[in-house]
């Protein structure tokens, strides 16, 4: 079929069927022509050769020389009849044996033949012999009065000249058409041989070959049309990299945009996203409940609803959300497609740190002061107790002198910690990388817990995935983090919950989740979770007797930071938290 739909063979074929119906029309004329031409050739010469019977008769009388000079000046295949003025019939011979001699009584019974005779007129027909089956010619002039003289001859003559000439004609029209063939394809194939080059060098465009380039072999229209292809093919490479260079800038100021940015058509299926974004549609799965791949590359529903309302009004929206204790604000915009809305473009901006920040300047120095405020009133307190010799023995005395001991070393770990902060900070926090093995180092942190937990009737479970046995780090600031996020979930989960340590270790990262089942975090405390004095409301707090001084998280923040890694918190009210750190492989450190 690709033979078929060619541009060669189509050309080839349209000058070929023209040229064969020329021909054909041609050939039928000239048949046609030559037959009438070799039928009043004949008749032309038949009459000659009557006429000069009927000169030869007007000079001889002798009919014996009349007839053998008839016999020489006739041609060989026709006969000439006689019908002299006593009405007698002489007829020639024919080297035709089939063609028989014309009768008397024929000259009566044929209309045209008598009409010769009777009134003195030429005639010329074809017609059959009486007797015979043989189809002649015959030429009939008046001679006086009572004579006449016929001239015939077989058609079958006629019919083989006919059929040499019809020959001729066909043979001629059969090596026009070869010829018209041969030059037809060699015609198309050069007409056409650039343009299946262009083909070509189209399809080459199609793949991203933009340096593909058609020879211009002539100057004629098909010359002009392979320049303008290369001109064009230029043109196009200059923009296609124009567009390419604009997005790849476009793409790089995207996705190093700290807001989050999201492209979507009408549908709102989402076409772009940048890292903050994919970010916060993973959250929001998180919190509605649903699988990554039930809205992957889809608008969530309620966003969904914001974008229709930016379709129909045409206008930009700003709508502000919170998600996992994040607030968040996102400006839809809408995109136009000349005056059509094919879209619209969502900008998410991540307020919590300016709002966290704004809370952190207002709650520092007040968790400051509570936080010193007790330690220094018992120490106040228990000191004038001694001054005033409230205490009146030695035991009263000590046990006063004891709480005022430990309440000084409540005081000083809480500077310790503030210190330590503010070293990290600052830059001046130096880690004792090493190579670690993962398995030992994990089961001694929680058989260190496990006690701790089985007090308070929780099951500690540890699971691991050690693709790679060790790790790089600093173990004893990686088991400072261990130990406070641990703490905090047993403290914060009620009897008979669990306490889940997930450790997993491969090339590109040591990954550690801690799950508990405990009471959770309110969401809009989740974002001050690693601040420094951040505490839990009291009613979580189930261990009374072991209170923090809300500087572990932040402290374990800090050296999650040093080591590169990361520390997150995902958190639902009443169903559990998770914490998560991550540390890139060593060499990443």
């Amino acid at each position: 079929m690709k033979f078929w739909r060619s541009v060669v063979v189509k050309l080839a074929l349209t000058i070929m069927l023209l040229v064969a119906f020329v021909l054909f029309i041609l050939t039928i004329l000239l048949l046609e022509f030559f037959e009438n031409f070799h039928i009043q050739e004949a008749e032309s010469d038949m009459l000659q050769t009557a006429n000069k019977v009927s000169v030869l008769l007007s000079q001889q009388e002798s009919q014996s020389l009349i007839t053998e000079t008839v016999e020489r000046v006739k041609s060989p295949e026709s006969r000439v009849a006689i019908i002299f003025e006593d009405e007698s019939l002489w007829v020639s011979n024919s080297s035709n044996t089939s063609l028989t001699e014309l009768q008397q009584a024929w000259l009566h019974q044929d209309e045209d033949m008598a009409a010769v005779l009777e009134n003195n007129t030429d005639v010329r027909k074809q017609m059959d012999l009486p007797n015979s089956e043989i189809e002649v010619m015959l030429v009939g002039i008046p001679f006086e009065e009572n004579g006449a003289i016929f001239v015939y001859q077989s058609l079958d003559v006629i019919e083989q000249t006919k059929a040499e000439t019809t020959r001729i004609i066909l043979l001629a029209a059969g090596i026009a058409i070869i010829l018209t063939t041969f030059f037809a394809f060699f015609l198309s194939t050069r007409i056409t041989s650039p343009l299946i080059k262009m083909r070509e060098a189209a399809f080459d465009l199609t793949r991203g070959e933009f340096n593909t380039k058609v020879p211009i072999l002539t100057h004629d229209e098909i010359g002009e049309l392979a320049l303008a292809f290369n001109r064009m093919g230029r043109q196009l490479k200059f923009h296609i990299n124009a567009l390419r260079q604009e997005k790849e800038q476009l793409s790089s100021i995207v996705n190093s945009m700290a807001d989050g940015v999201i492209t979507m058509n009408r549908n709102g299926d989402m076409i772009v996203t940048n890292g903050p974004a994919d970010k916060f549609i993973d959250e929001w799965n998180f919190e509605h409940n649903l699988e990554p791949g039930e809205t992957y590359r889809k608008l969530p529903s309620d966003l969904n609803d914001i974008l229709q309302e930016v379709i129909t009004s045409e206008k930009e929206v700003l709508h502000e959300m919170n998600i996992q204790g994040k607030d968040l604000v996102m400006l839809m915009t809408p995109l136009y497609d000349q005056s059509f809305v094919r879209g619209a473009v969502a900008v998410i901006r991540d307020m919590t740190e300016e709002r966290r920040l704004d809370k952190f300047r207002k709650d520092f120095i007040a968790n400051v002061s509570h936080e010193l405020r007790t330690p220094i009133s018992m120490l106040q307190g228990y000191s004038e107790a001694i001054v005033d010799d409230i205490a009146e023995s030695k035991e009263d005395k000590n046990e006063l002198a004891g709480i005022i001991y430990e309440e000084s070393l409540r005081m000083n770990r809480l500077v310790n910690e503030l210190l330590e902060i503010a070293r990290m900070e600052a830059g001046h926090f130096e880690l004792n990388i090493n190579q670690v093995d993962i398995e030992p180092f994990v089961e001694k942190i929680h058989k260190k817990f496990s006690g701790l937990a089985g007090d308070n009737q929780i099951t500690l479970s540890l699971s691991k995935e050690l693709e790679v046995p060790e790790a790089s780090f600093d173990p004893d600031r990686i088991e400072q983090v261990f130990t406070n996020l641990i703490d905090n979930a047993i403290r914060h989960t009620d009897k008979k919950g669990k306490v889940e340590i997930h450790v997993k270790n491969n090339v590109h990262e040591f990954h550690v989740d801690i799950t508990d089942s405990g009471s959770g975090i309110p969401e809009e405390d989740i974002p001050f979770v690693f601040e420094r004095f951040y505490k839990a409301d009291k009613s979580r707090t189930r261990n009374k007797e072991k209170k923090g001084t809300g500087l572990g998280l932040a402290i374990a923040k800090n050296i999650m930071e040093a080591h590169n890694g990361t520390i997150t918190v995902k958190s639902k009210l009443n169903e559990g938290t998770t914490f998560t750190f991550r540390l890139p492989k060593s060499e990443d450190i």
